[in-house]
C-alpha cells in the first residue's frame, strides 16, 4: 500500500493532466464549451417535466426539481462508468509507449466526468430556488450521496475497465445495463407510483445502490426524512466495488499489452 500511495503521488501531475484533457476533449469544437453543462440537463428536464409530468399526473412545480436531481447522479455514474470502461483501449498508444500506471487513465475519466457533474449542480440550484424549493438543514446530507457516488463509480470503472480489455462485447453489455439502472432509479416516476405497498417490489428497488443515493440526495433537497438504511447500503456497495474494482485492476493490468 506505501508504494501504491508514493506511485501515486510521482505522477499526481500526470493525473491532473489527464483530466484537464479529458475536459478539453469532451467540449472540443462546441461552440457553448462548458456552458452546456448547464444547459443540456435543463433542456432535458425540460423535455420530460412536459411528458411525464402530464403522463404520470405530476404536474406540481418541485416536480422538474425531482427529475433533475435524479437525473444529474444517473447522468454522471453512466458516463464516469462507460468512459471508464473504454479508457484502457482509448489510450492503447500511449500505454505500448511509455510507462504511466494504467489506473491513471480510468481514475482520470471519472474525475474529469466528477468535475463536469459538480459543475452541473449549479443548474439544480438555480431551477430549486426558482421553483420555490429552498434549502433546510437537511440540505448538509446531500454530500454523502455525492461522495458515494463518486466512490462507486471509480470502483465499477475500474471493474469495467479491467473486463472490457478482455472482453470487448462488454461495451454493448454495459449500454444494456445502464438503460436497467435508469429505469430502476427512478428518475423521472415515484417508486410509491409503482410499489404501492408491495414490500417485495419496494426491495427491489432498493437493491440498486444508485437508486438509494438519488433517494437521499432527493431527502435532502426536499427536507424529507432522511433514509439512513439505504444510504448505509449505497455506501457499503461502493466500498465493496472500489476494493474489487482496485484489486482486479492491479492483478490484471500486466496482461493488458497482450490484448489492447
Amino acid at each position: 500500500m506505501r508504494v501504491f500511495i508514493q506511485n501515486f503521488m510521482k505522477y499526481r501531475f500526470l493525473l491532473m493532466e489527464l483530466v484537464k484533457k479529458g475536459i478539453k476533449l469532451k467540449y472540443r469544437r462546441s461552440y457553448l464549451g462548458i456552458l452546456w453543462t448547464l444547459i443540456e440537463p435543463l433542456l432535458t428536464t425540460i423535455v420530460l417535466t412536459v411528458i411525464f409530468g402530464n403522463l404520470l399526473n405530476r404536474g406540481n412545480s418541485s416536480y422538474p426539481v425531482y427529475i433533475l436531481s435524479g437525473r444529474l447522479l444517473y447522468s454522471f455514474f453512466s458516463s464516469g462508468t462507460t468512459a471508464a470502461m473504454k479508457s484502457i483501449r482509448a489510450n492503447a498508444g500511449m500505454i505500448k509507449k511509455v510507462y504511466v500506471p494504467k489506473y491513471m487513465y480510468p481514475l482520470s475519466t471519472v474525475i474529469y466526468n466528477y468535475a463536469i457533474f459538480l459543475i452541473s449542480l449549479i443548474i439544480l440550484i438555480l431551477v430549486s430556488l426558482f421553483l420555490g424549493v429552498f434549502p433546510t438543514y437537511k440540505v448538509l446530507v446531500c454530500v454523502l450521496p455525492l461522495i458515494i457516488v463518486g466512490i462507486m463509480t471509480i470502483g465499477v470503472g475500474m471493474i469495467l475497465s479491467t473486463l472490457n480489455v478482455f472482453f470487448r462485447d462488454l461495451e454493448y453489455l454495459w449500454g444494456v445495463a445502464t438503460m436497467l439502472i435508469m429505469y430502476s432509479s427512478a428518475i423521472f416516476y415515484h417508486v410509491e407510483d409503482v410499489v404501492k405497498g408491495d414490500a417485495a417490489k419496494e426491495f427491489i428497488f432498493n437493491l440498486n445502490p444508485l437508486y438509494c443515493c438519488i433517494t437521499v440526495f432527493r431527502n435532502g433537497i426536499f427536507g424529507d426524512t432522511i433514509h439512513w438504511g439505504l444510504l448505509l447500503y449505497a455506501f457499503l456497495f461502493s466500498v465493496v466495488s472500489f476494493i474489487i474494482g482496485v484489486a482486479l485492476f492491479i492483478k490484471k493490468q500486466d496482461k493488458f499489452i497482450l490484448y489492447i
